[in-house]
């Protein structure tokens, strides 16, 4: 560093700038301009944002602690003290979520007709249908949990709802009741549409805690129930697994699978009118203090109402329609193997374009007689996926399929061991990639032959093999039969599966090996172009800036005049803006409608511009503990298109648009006066998208 001592150097904390993330989340759901079904929908989504962060974040600092731990992070926070924090910044953010929910977004619905009805109010007839509707729909489901000595505290799900219930009185077997567990199954909907000739209306609903409130004297008959209350406990969920003593992966997966439901307990949520001895009492059972407590006046599990846009005919209360655009060059009919010839390079940008091509890709290479061989990573794929169906075909064919299956994607895990064990009988060969690396890289290679040689295609890609995430997020996808990143893909395919050491790659960069130095070695090229006299630029979009080493050549960069521009949808450990330090640099978050997931490093290279295109984060995990690719965008109309709708267009957002600040505070970006909106992500559904 130039200007400042390494010691005193600025970083923004991972765990709270995730925390301002969901927050950001929220202020879209506070939003009155986003249509109100969609503000419904950013709040749960912050909702489940906020339990991934305890399963998974949360759960980590825990752990930390248990340990004995107390190494400050690089802004200088001890485990104990961003626990401390973070705890204090989750309460004020679930405050605002309910204030939000019952605030905003219930009297709005309730304007537009769209109802939530309260059991205080219901008329005698919504009285008797609820009544009906329980004794048909839920009596025989649940099982009353009486707690004695016989009747110990039952384990809780994680994240399922529960109902804590006291009693009085005694049973037939002279037993005196005290206290019940009822549990909900989750396969019963949280939220109840009900009968019109009921409702009075045509949108009318109740939560399912509050029919199981109204009812739950019918789960014990002869007593007398004196409270029931809701609650809810998240569980630390981070599968972790020690695969150097096992000699499979998917056996010792399995194994964990089931006991990650039932962790150590981080968080209790509960009814806001929940008595103070029945709270101690579950604290006591969960090991939790007051701090871990959540007390919240509304359903505890607010992601659950994501199902009420589904069930509202209202396309007025929703984004417009859209439909991604399908080139004529990728119609079904065509053979994508010759479209891609005859352009040499394809460029993808989903949603707005159609995730089709992908999916056409794997499936005519399936049924192509000239293919002879493909192979895939495969990280996230959804449930009935059509590219898994189109290996499983080809490797029933005869054709050499490879599949390299991430078992240990986060939460997919399940999903991951259904498709290995799909391939493996069909005859396709699936590794788990390397052990003690995630394998997060987005390749598929086709070798098809071409008269007297094979040839490969590959494509590329910044987000996963999943139709369903390719119509909410954005991400970039490259298709080509460049010669050299096919015999790239196939060194690290090569790599993969089996065993070696000293691969070259002649264009790629690839974690663990070489991205994150090639990624340095380019932001101090940019410095030294800077300190020159020669213009510098950096652009970088991804979803999280952590990595130290990264920041701090930044920061270098900066105090030697590189204009540095980050679009970072979620962490940012650095801090713009300060004077000596980073005042070069400009950070910006844009959210909407879909979710920022592309990974673009651009460097002006003093003209000789140079782009990437990435599966990787500038985080520690994704430069050291995982295999990822970044591969470079060299025809020169492509790079200048991407270059347009990575960053353009998203450093001239000022709708959905937030800037970092010095004091490591998100500012929303609004239209100057005069200043006509812009929105990024609309501007590409009309110049991309099919309306």
């Amino acid at each position: 560093m130039t200007s400042t001592d390494e010691k005193s150097l600025p970083f923004i904390n991972r765990e709270l700038s995730l925390l301002g993330f969901n927050r950001r989340v929220l202020e879209l759901a506070q939003d009155r301009n986003v249509p109100l079904l969609e503000r419904l929908k950013f709040l749960c989504i912050s909702s489940a944002n906020l339990d991934e962060f305890f399963e998974v974040r949360v759960g980590t600092l825990t752990q930390q602690i248990r340990a004995g731990i107390s190494r400050p992070d690089d802004a200088g926070l001890s485990p104990q003290t961003q626990l401390d924090l973070v705890l204090e910044q989750a309460h004020a953010l679930v405050h605002d979520q309910y204030e939000t929910l019952n605030r905003e977004v219930i009297p709005a619905l309730a304007k537009e007709n769209i109802h939530f009805l309260r059991r205080t109010h219901w008329t005698e007839a919504q009285a008797l249908w609820v009544k009906q509707y329980f004794r048909r729909e839920l009596l025989p489901l649940l099982t009353p949990l009486g707690l004695d000595p016989s009747h110990p505290f039952p384990r809780i799900l994680n994240k399922s709802l529960n109902f804590i219930v006291s009693l009085e009185g005694n049973d037939d077997f002279g037993r005196e009741a005290w206290l019940a567990i009822v549990q909900a199954p989750r396969a019963l909907p949280r939220i109840i549409q009900m009968a019109e000739e009921a409702a009075e209306g045509p949108a009318a609903f109740v939560f399912l805690s509050s029919i199981i409130h109204a009812h739950v004297h019918e789960l014990f008959p002869g007593m007398t129930v004196t409270g029931c209350y809701q609650f809810r406990v998240t569980r630390n969920s981070d599968l972790s697994v020690d695969v150097d003593d096992d000699d499979d992966l998917l056996q010792t997966l399995q194994g964990g699978l089931f006991e990650r439901n039932y962790g150590d307990a981080l968080r209790l949520e509960v009814a806001d009118n929940c008595p103070a001895d029945m709270i101690d009492f579950l604290c006591e059972r969960f090991a939790l203090d007051d701090r871990q407590v959540f007390q919240v006046h509304g359903p505890v599990n607010l992601h659950r109402l994501m199902a009420l846009p589904g069930l509202i005919d209202r396309p007025e209360l929703k984004d417009p329609p859209f439909t991604p655009r399908l080139e004529a060059d990728f119609d079904p009919d065509r053979n994508i193997f010759e479209t891609i010839e005859q352009q040499g390079s394809v460029l993808l940008h989903h949603p707005y374009q159609s995730f089709m091509p992908v999916v056409e890709f794997i499936r005519q290479a399936a049924t192509d007689p000239r293919v002879v061989a493909i192979k895939m990573t495969l990280y996230r794929t959804g449930k009935d996926s059509a590219i898994v169906d189109a290996l499983e075909a080809a490797a029933r064919t005869g054709k050499e399929v490879t599949a390299v299956v991430e078992l240990r994607a986060r939460f997919d895990e399940e999903a991951n061991i259904n498709i290995t064990t799909r391939l493996q009988k069909a005859g396709a060969y699936v590794a788990y990639g390397i052990v003690g690396y995630k394998t997060h890289a987005k390749m598929a290679l086709v070798v098809r032959r071409d008269g007297n040689r094979l040839k490969r295609f590959v494509h590329l890609g910044t987000g996963n093999y999943h139709p369903g995430t390719a119509r909410l997020y954005t991400d970039f996808g490259l298709m080509t039969d460049d010669r050299f990143v096919g015999e790239d893909v196939n060194k690290l395919f090569m790599q993969l599966t089996g065993l070696g050491r000293g691969i070259r790659l002649k264009r790629l960069l690839q974690s663990p090996f070489t991205l994150h130095d090639g990624m340095l070695e380019r932001i101090r090229r940019e410095t030294a172009h800077a300190r020159n006299g020669r213009p510098a630029r950096i652009r970088a979009k991804m979803n999280a800036l952590i990595e130290k080493r990264v920041i701090e050549a930044l920061y270098e960069a900066s105090q030697a005049g590189v204009t540095i521009e980050l679009v970072i949808r979620g962490v940012c450990c650095l801090k713009p803006g300060i004077p000596g330090v980073s005042e070069n640099i400009h950070v910006r978050s844009v959210m909407g409608r879909f979710l920022e997931h592309p990974r673009v490093f651009y460097f002006h290279n003093d003209g000789e511009e140079e782009l990437f295109l990435s599966s990787a984060d500038w985080m520690p995990r994704n430069f050291f503990a995982r295999v990822e690719t970044a591969f470079p965008v060299e025809t020169p109309e492509i790079r200048a298109r991407v270059i347009d709708e990575a960053f353009d267009r998203y450093l001239a957002d000022n709708t959905g648009a937030w800037e970092l600040t010095a004091a490591g505070e998100y500012r929303r970006i609004t239209p100057a006066k005069g200043e006509k909106p812009f929105n990024a992500q609309q501007s590409l559904i009309t110049d991309l998208g099919k309306a």
